[in-house]
């Protein structure tokens, strides 16, 4: 087996419990079909990440099937899980880490709705009050790449490293979310499907209204710092 330090391993069961318990959200939240899609979560203090299996099923997932892989995105060996192949997009979420050292976690789906809009090239206006919180804005479409490599990797750094949104549409692709943690780009892959459904269903009955942008920079400032707070500033 290979050894850490004792502080490490606890860290890397932690993420590995996280991760296996997250990807059932997908599910719950119908967000994915048979094996498609993948959380992952940076390991804290060292340059380790985990993440989901290729082609396992949901029901199978269990925090000893996750695998541990390094920053380039090689499985490391003689871990639990490392008999697998690793999910195709670990190249993506490789370079994501390395990349942008405040995201703690990575998310991808081919939810509906989200995923039809990437599939028009279009961004998701921003034109209701719940996106100017969770989002800051619109939420942007990335460029083309073909799965397997940093490709898209490099287009969701390229498309998030200069915006507020949490989310990207990777064009004819689908979804990419990145939170401070797990389960932070879990409810931001939960939070675009639902307004990627919402605006789709107001756009279907007639013209969008606009939102001013001094409105969405309130609304997002308001949530990002004090919605959820105690007034003693103590995350409630």
């Amino acid at each position: 087996m290979n050894a850490f330090e004792p502080e490490t391993e606890v860290a890397i069961a932690r993420v590995r419990a996280d991760v296996a318990r997250l990807h059932g959200e997908l599910v719950r939240n119908n967000l994915v079909v048979w094996t498609g899609g993948n959380v992952s979560g940076r390991v804290p203090g060292v340059d380790l990440f985990v993440i989901k299996p290729s082609g396992v099923d949901y029901a199978e997932l269990a925090p000893e099937n996750m695998i541990l892989c390094d920053f380039a995105g090689a499985v490391v060996p003689a871990t639990p899980g490392s008999e697998r192949t690793p999910s195709s997009d670990t190249a993506a979420h490789a370079y994501v880490y390395r990349n942008m050292p405040g995201v703690g976690g990575v998310v991808h789906t081919h939810s509906t709705y989200a995923t039809a809009w990437a599939a028009l090239g279009e961004p998701i206006p921003c034109v209701i009050t719940a996106m100017a919180d969770e989002f800051g804005g619109e939420i942007p479409i990335g460029p083309f790449a073909i799965i397997g490599d940093d490709s898209i990797g490099r287009g969701i750094v390229e498309t998030l490293r200069d915006h507020r949104s949490r989310a990207v549409l990777m064009r004819n692709h689908g979804p990419f979310t990145i939170g401070k943690d797990p389960r932070d780009a879990v409810k931001a892959a939960v939070m675009v499907e639902d307004v990627a459904r919402t605006v789709h269903i107001a756009r279907s009955a007639g013209p969008l209204v606009p939102m001013p942008q001094d409105a969405i920079d309130a609304l997002f400032t308001r949530y990002q710092t004090v919605y959820g707070q105690s007034p003693q500033g103590a995350l409630q």
